[in-house]
C-alpha cells in the first residue's frame, strides 16, 4: 500500500517537458501525492510530430490512465505498404505490416503524436501545474533541495527534478554534461527528417515506401483522414553533419542537397518542404549513459536514454519511464535515492534491448527483410505501485 501523501519525503517535483515521458510521469507522479510542476518551452502544447507507436507495456499504463479508449479512437488506420522503385513502379506489396507501425493485426496503436500528447495531458491539466513558454536555465542542488533558475519565471526551489526534454535535453547538460559524452549513432551518418505536407496522392490508409540506390530512404502515409501527409526521409551522409538543432531553415537546405536529383516522390516532397511548417530534423542518435540520475535530479524518455526514432518503441519506453520512475518514488515514499536506484535497476535491461532493437530494425529495412518487422521487445512485466 503507498504511504499517505503526507507521510512522502520530497513532495515537490519539477518535470522538464511536456512530453509524453514528462506527462506521463507527471500524470504519476500527482497519482502518488506529489506536488508536480510541468515546464515547457513551447508556448503550449505542440502541434505536429510523426505518427508514433504506443505497445506492449505502455497499452498497459494507458489502460491504468483511463485512456486506452481514446487513444484506439485516434488510431491511424492504415491498412498496408506499398515499396516502389525510383519510376514508382511496385516492387513489394502487403497488407500484414506498415514500416511506420509494425504487425497491422497486433493490438498496438499507431497515433500522430500531438494526439497522444494532447490526450495524456487532459489527465493532467486540471491537477498539475504548467509553465508554458518557459525553460530551465540552472539548476543547482544542495543536500535538501534543487535551486532551480527559469527564463521567464522566478527562480523557485524544488525537492527533486524529473527532466524529459527529449534528445537535446538541457536538464541533462545543466546536471550531467555536454550531450555529445552520450550520443552514440545508431547505424553510420544517418539523419531522418518528418515533414508535414498535404495529401497530393490521394492515398487512403495506405503507406508508400522507397529506398533509392544511394540508401535513402523515404515513406509517406496519410493522416488527418487522408487530409495530410507525414512524410519521413532517412539518408546517409558521407560524414557527421555539423547544424544547429534549433535552425530548421539549414535543415531543410541539408535535406534538399541530399535528396535533390533522386527519383521517386523526392521532387514533389521537396517542392512542399520550402513552405511547411510542419518539419522536424535530427540525427537518428541514441542516448547512452551509465547512470539516469544525480543527486535529487533523474532522468526519463529520450533525455536518459533515447532508443532513436527507428525502434519504433520511443513513446513506450517514454511511457514506462515515467510511469515507473513516479511509482519507485511512491514506493520509496519519496527517497530519491531508493527511487532512483530501483527505477534504474528495474528498466536498465529494457532500454538497452530497445536501444538494440533500433539497429536491428534499421538493419532489415535497409536489407528489404519485412518478415517479423516491427515486433517490439517483448518480456516487461509492469509493476503495481
Amino acid at each position: 500500500m503507498n504511504p499517505p501523501a503526507a507521510a512522502k519525503r520530497n513532495t515537490s517535483v519539477l518535470v522538464s517537458g511536456a512530453s509524453v515521458a514528462g506527462i506521463t510521469a507527471a500524470y504519476w507522479l500527482n497519482h502518488h501525492g506529489f506536488d508536480v510542476t510541468v515546464v515547457e518551452l513551447a508556448p503550449a502544447l505542440r502541434p505536429g510530430g510523426q505518427a508514433i507507436d504506443v505497445r506492449g507495456p505502455a497499452l498497459d499504463i494507458a489502460e491504468r490512465m483511463g485512456v486506452l479508449d481514446a487513444v484506439r479512437s485516434r488510431s491511424t488506420g492504415l491498412r498496408g505498404m506499398t515499396v516502389e522503385d525510383r519510376d514508382n513502379n511496385e516492387t513489394f506489396r502487403t497488407n500484414e505490416v506498415t514500416l511506420s507501425g509494425g504487425t497491422i493485426a497486433s493490438p498496438d496503436v499507431e497515433i500522430m503524436r500531438d494526439e497522444l500528447i494532447a490526450i495524456l495531458h487532459q489527465t493532467t491539466a486540471d491537477s498539475v501545474e504548467y509553465l508554458f513558454d518557459d525553460s530551465v536555465t540552472g539548476i543547482r542542488q544542495d543536500e535538501d533541495a534543487v535551486h532551480v533558475t527559469f527564463r521567464n519565471s522566478a527562480p523557485r526551489t524544488f525537492d527533486l527534478v524529473v527532466g524529459a526534454d527529449g534528445l537535446h535535453s538541457v536538464v541533462r547538460r545543466l546536471v550531467f554534461g555536454p550531450e555529445e559524452q552520450f550520443t552514440r549513432s545508431t547505424v553510420g551518418n544517418r539523419y531522418i527528417a518528418l515533414i508535414s505536407i498535404p495529401n497530393f496522392l490521394d492515398l487512403d490508409r495506405w503507406e508508400l515506401i522507397h529506398r533509392s540506390e544511394n540508401g535513402h530512404w523515404g515513406g509517406v502515409m496519410p493522416v488527418r483522414d487522408n487530409t495530410e501527409l507525414r512524410v519521413f526521409v532517412i539518408f546517409l551522409a558521407d560524414e557527421p553533419l555539423t547544424y544547429d538543432y534549433r535552425d530548421s531553415e539549414q535543415q531543410k537546405q541539408i535535406v534538399t542537397d541530399h535528396l535533390s536529383g533522386e527519383g521517386w516522390k523526392f521532387p514533389q516532397i521537396l517542392d512542399y518542404l520550402k513552405d511547411t511548417s510542419g518539419f522536424h530534423f535530427q540525427a537518428m542518435d541514441q542516448i547512452h549513459m551509465d547512470t539516469w540520475s544525480q543527486g535529487r535530479v533523474a532522468l526519463v524518455g529520450d533525455a536518459g536514454f533515447c532508443p532513436s526514432p527507428v525502434s519504433g518503441q520511443s513513446v513506450t519506453v517514454a511511457m514506462v519511464s515515467g510511469y515507473v520512475l513516479a511509482g519507485e518514488l511512491a514506493a520509496a515514499a519519496g527517497d530519491h535515492r531508493a527511487a532512483f536506484a530501483g527505477y534504474q535497476d528495474e528498466l536498465r535491461g529494457y532500454v538497452a534491448d530497445n536501444q538494440e532493437l533500433a539497429v536491428t530494425y534499421l538493419a532489415k529495412a535497409l536489407a528489404d527483410d519485412f518478415e517479423d518487422f516491427g515486433k517490439p521487445v517483448d518480456g516487461l512485466v509492469l509493476k503495481t505501485y
